[in-house]
């Protein structure tokens, strides 16, 4: 329930306070005043889109606030406190802000949040009804969605199972679609893969082999140059030949013992002769590693380069197709093991979705038999009592008619296609309300509907903006007599033109306008006494100091109490 609204700049709505609270509430006012301000306001607290054009002329934001009364265990605190706001004591706030720049900002329980909580936790709070809603009401899906509340739990638990199964019977059947579609394809694939596979595990590479092949391939095309550069420098270092010049080992040799023979007579000469026989020591260490490397050097090693050479070639040749470097081609190796695992398994999954697809399609079929008995049953039941409704609505000749047909399709909803007929007189074919029915008579359709669902669906709060529009007379009195029964079990707020609505409310606001140079300013009264009687007058008459007015305004709040005991 909705304790109190405030709004600060939205339109001609300078600064107001609504306070509202249980039972029935009439909003009314002059042409002009902003009584639709007050619905936009609702609206905005309710996730609506939002512009810059709703703020009150000079104004930098506009600003909307309500008061909510919720259940603190219901599922509204719930989803209030997981988006971070907070309920004191049962209480709940709500908040929105427009800028002149067009940005807006909701808050949930003094928390920020996206403007699409605001529409979750709208959805259960409040129904609201205008002008547009009877548009709507001519569509086959508003049509069904009020069956469907009217139906009551029963019918939504079989809808919940039933919309649960239907999205995961498509979302399978989407998947089996595409993996048979793709079952050639998907197929050629894993042929590929596995004969390139089997091309890589033929050569069994190695990381890093390409460059290791690459440096010995570079050793064995210069073997020659290799082996003469290495035993010169062997024969210079250390000759096997006496007769040939001496080598450097020989030389050192001899320098040394030419020293230690000095040395006696200067014992500087014994650290240089060390030196020498260090450097001696290190050359013959040189000399044996030529002689090791010249060992090393294959005396066949064209023959080896060959192999060489074809190894490299079959490396380059993987690398090519499937690297580009030898790397990434072993890692293919890899990566095609994971998905050719994943393309063998397709024939299993089929198998396995088709099996799926087809329990779950039969169980949409069951669901949605159930769907249409119940639906059948309830339209019987919802015909009937919103003829007996319309009657009371000063429509007594009229006739609803409820058809759930079938349809060929299945859909999110089921297979019914679920039509509200009007026969607005005996004899009267039954024909779409979107047909022949005039705004008043859909005004009155709609709200016989809201008042027998309120039964069996209830909602904690109902706004109607000019639900009367099109009617007057004994046709508004009862709309004004409907609206005060379904206060009895819900909050209803009115906004409306006609006295003969507004007398049946047990809380009167009127919306006033004043003017002050080019810029209007409107705030809202709670009417009590003779002001509401004097706001009566004016709705009545067009003049709030008549006193045919006054007193017809008096007696229509006396039949209203009357006829509402």
């Amino acid at each position: 329930m909705i304790e109190e609204i405030s709004i600060r700049n939205l339109g001609v709505i300078g600064d107001a306070r609504l306070p509202l609270g249980p039972g029935f509430t009439a909003v009314t006012g002059e042409t002009g005043a902003g009584k639709t301000m007050v619905v936009t306001a609702l609206g905005l607290l309710l996730g609506d889109r939002s512009d810059s054009a709703m703020l009150r002329q000079g104004a930098s934001s506009a600003v909307v606030e309500g008061h909510w009364q919720i259940d603190p265990a219901g599922a509204v605190a719930e989803r209030v406190l997981d988006a971070g706001g907070e309920i004191d004591e049962g209480e709940l706030i709500l908040g929105r802000s427009i800028s002149s720049e067009g940005r807006s900002r909701a808050t949930v329980g003094g928390r920020t949040t996206p403007v699409g909580v605001l529409s979750e936790i709208g959805e259960q709070l409040v129904v609201v009804h205008g002008q547009s809603d009877q548009v709507r009401l001519r569509s086959a899906t508003a049509q069904r969605e009020a069956l469907d509340r009217f139906s009551g739990t029963e019918l939504a638990s079989v809808l919940a199972e039933y919309q649960q199964t239907y999205r995961r019977w498509q979302g399978n059947q989407g998947e089996l679609d595409v993996l048979v579609a793709e079952r050639d394809r998907r197929a050629a694939e894993a042929e590929e893969l596995r004969a390139a596979m089997a091309e890589i595990e033929a050569v069994a590479p190695r990381a890093g082999e390409d460059d290791e092949l690459a440096e010995r391939a570079e050793r064995l095309s210069n073997l020659e140059d290799l082996r003469l550069a290495a035993a010169q420098a062997h024969e210079l270092i250390a000759t096997e030949s006496p007769d040939e010049t001496p080598d450097a080992v020989t030389l050192l040799e001899t320098a040394r013992r030419q020293l230690e023979r000095a040395a006696e007579h200067d014992p500087a000469l014994s650290g240089i002769s060390s030196s020498l026989a260090e450097a001696s020591f290190l050359v013959s260490d040189v000399a044996v590693q030529l002689s090791s490397y010249l060992g090393t050097l294959d005396t066949d090693g064209s023959r080896e380069l060959e192999i060489v050479q074809e190894r490299r070639a079959d490396l380059a040749g993987i690398a090519r197709k499937y690297g580009p470097s030898l790397t990434e081609a072993i890692d293919y190796l890899e990566t095609g093991s994971s998905r050719l695992l994943e393309l063998d398994n397709d024939s299993e999954r089929i198998e396995g979705l088709e099996h799926e697809v087809e329990a779950d399609r039969a169980k949409v079929l069951e669901l949605a038999e159930q769907l249409s008995a119940l639906r059948r049953g309830s339209a019987i039941r919802l015909s009937d009592e919103v003829t007996a409704e319309l009657a009371a609505l000063a429509m007594p000749d009229a006739r609803i008619v409820v058809d759930v047909a079938d349809r060929s399709e299945y859909s999110l909803s089921g297979k019914d296609v679920v039509s509200i007929l009007l026969a607005p007189h005996p004899g009267a074919e039954p024909r779409p309300l979107g047909r022949g029915a005039s705004g008043g008579e859909l005004s009155r359709v709609m709200l016989a509907i809201e008042v027998v669902i309120a039964g069996s669906d209830p909602v904690a709060t109902f706004i109607f903006d000019e639900v009367d529009a099109g009617v007057g007379g004994a046709s508004a009195i009862e709309i004004g007599r409907r609206l005060a029964r379904l206060s009895r079990s819900a909050q209803v707020i009115v906004v409306t033109h006609l006295a003969q609505v507004a007398a049946f409310s047990t809380n009167h606001l009127r919306v006033v306008k004043d003017s002050s140079g080019t810029v209007t300013a409107s705030s809202v009264q709670q009417l009590r006494g003779e002001q509401r009687i004097e706001e009566m007058a004016r709705l009545l008459s067009g003049l709030p100091d008549s006193q045919s007015g006054l007193a017809h305004a008096r007696e229509l709040i006396e039949t209203a109490r009357a006829l509402d005991q």
